[in-house]
């Protein structure tokens, strides 16, 4: 029946088919191109850190509680965890498609919170980080020193301060998380031996490197109210966090009754080091540090790239794209 109308009409069924091609050419320039559809179940990631810890341990004491109060979250699919061998712990919770991510987010957040009070006092120093991500990494950056001038350390720590919140505030980019040696830490080397003669354990010389390394509020001189001709009023300033490995070479550990001092020069040695040395990255077998950039939940994957790739172009670091 309908074909038999347009027969009869060649040239209406002729205007009608240019028209659908002209329309369709000129919705061309305005569909979006992807490259991959949005069908990937969004996720929530549950990260923190217990230093020093096995990995069988950030199991009992971290995995256990954290993962008994999110599992049944509303919208939940399934989760699925890591514990590294260097007290790394991280879990993801797949919602369903569909499922708004902020408020997804903000329910995983509360049933954290509502486990950290179960949490070694370490883990929770650290902090417990919630967000959302991607479930893969869109993209790689790599930062190197062609001179060799510069070791992974000093890329990751650089990658660390000046590049990842750049990158992180572009449109469409969700998380950027830096691999390799890792931020610079204060590392402390003690002596088993010397420790045994001084009848002193590693738990004294935290707790002393802990009291003594601290950033205090040491209050005002001459703040009201005063007595009658106090003209000014003084803040004052002390010394707060050591940031030199001298200074916490100073540390007092241990006093004597004849006022002898055990410092912890005397128990060990200071240096200036990477948190963990439990990653590396190379890239040609130079020093490099990585930068993963992942994607926003609903960003256009190509659009992304493309704004990380022209960030990358303008800065002054010599970045490679893998």
């Amino acid at each position: 029946m309908i074909s038999k109308f347009f027969i009869e009409r060649p040239v209406l069924a002729n205007v009608i088919a240019i028209l659908m091609v002209l329309i369709g050419g000129v919705a061309l320039f305005g569909l979006p191109v992807a490259q991959y559809p949005d069908v990937v179940p969004p996720t929530v990631q549950v990260t923190t850190r217990y230093p020093g810890a096995s990995a069988q341990t950030v199991v009992d004491t971290v995995a256990l509680p954290i993962e008994q109060q999110v599992n049944g979250v509303e919208g939940m699919l399934y989760m699925q965890s890591y514990s590294g061998a260097d007290g790394a712990y991280t879990l993801t919770v797949t919602f369903k498609i569909g499922t708004d991510l902020n408020f997804a987010q903000v329910l995983v957040q509360n049933r954290v919170s509502s486990a950290l009070s179960s949490l070694p006092q370490a883990v929770q120093t650290q902090g417990v980080n919630v967000q959302k991500r991607s479930t893969a990494i869109l993209l790689f950056v790599t930062l190197t020193s062609p001179d060799r001038r510069y070791d992974s350390l000093y890329l990751s720590n650089y990658a660390t301060i000046n590049l990842k919140d750049e990158l992180a505030r572009l449109p469409g980019v969700g998380n950027v998380t830096v691999f390799g040696a890792g931020q610079y830490s204060m590392r402390l080397w003690l002596d088993p031996s010397k420790l045994q003669a001084l009848a002193l354990m590693p738990q004294d010389v935290i707790q002393a490197v802990q009291q003594q390394s601290q950033q205090v509020a040491a209050g005002q001189i001459g703040m009201p109210p005063t007595v009658v001709g106090q003209a000014f009023q003084y803040t004052l300033n002390v010394n707060g966090r050591f940031d030199d490995a001298g200074q916490f070479a100073d540390v007092i550990v241990k006093t004597g009754n004849n006022g002898d001092v055990v410092r912890l020069r005397d128990v060990g040695r200071v240096e200036l080091g990477a948190q963990t040395y439990s990653q590396i990255f190379s890239l040609d077998r130079q020093p490099a540090t990585g930068i993963g950039v992942f994607q926003s939940p609903g960003a256009n994957a190509l659009e992304v790239e493309s704004v990380v790739r022209q960030k990358c172009a303008n800065s002054p670091a010599d970045f490679r794209r893998a």
